[in-house]
């Protein structure tokens, strides 16, 4: 219950009429802290993002800095300018909006949580992202949805592999 009224929260955006809102969520098989510790990482979204290829982010780590993000081929976008906007280490919540880039996602804004959990008697990890971002000219709500839904699908199983494994490494073999 407490998971659900959280997501609430910090998930509500309001879209106004010409842009799409969604989230995703995945169960991950490592202890919160290892999550946390990937997710935050505003300076080091490469680390589990399998479409970053570089990052690099000017001054102290802090709310309002801004980071350039080059992005590996395949994907229609060469760079992405993002500025922090959240950094909770208590809720673990991290907030990022694009501000910038040669991409079409206008106005997008970005919310992460991570909350603990359990799976299968050990310690787990719920994380869930929402956007919300203006429909492209001659894209429908559905088709914006659908992209950057299956974009942060692929970051967020990608989280789910490199924690896993970081788990794996941490426990102790019986």
């Amino acid at each position: 219950m407490e998971n659900i009224q959280h997501v609430e929260r910090h998930h509500r955006h309001d879209p106004a009429t010409h842009q799409c809102t969604s989230s995703v969520s995945k169960h991950i098989k490592a202890p919160v802290d290892i999550v946390w510790s990937l997710v935050r990482r505003f300076d080091q979204p490469q680390k589990y993002k399998p479409f970053v290829s570089r990052c690099t982010v000017q001054g102290e780590l802090k709310i309002g800095s801004v980071r350039e993000v080059n992005v590996k081929s395949g994907l229609p976008a060469t760079t992405s300018t993002e500025r922090l906007e959240l950094l909770d280490d208590t809720e673990h919540i991290l907030g990022v909006k694009i501000v910038g880039g040669d991409h079409r996602l206008k106005n997008y804004s970005s919310v992460v949580t991570v909350h603990p959990e359990v799976i299968d008697g050990r310690a787990g990890t719920l994380v869930t992202e929402s956007f919300v971002v203006d429909v492209p000219d001659g894209n429908t709500k559905d088709e914006t949805c659908y992209f950057v839904t299956a974009l942060i699908n692929c970051n967020l199983k990608s989280l789910v592999e490199v924690c896993e494994r970081m788990a794996m490494l941490d426990s102790p073999q019986v």
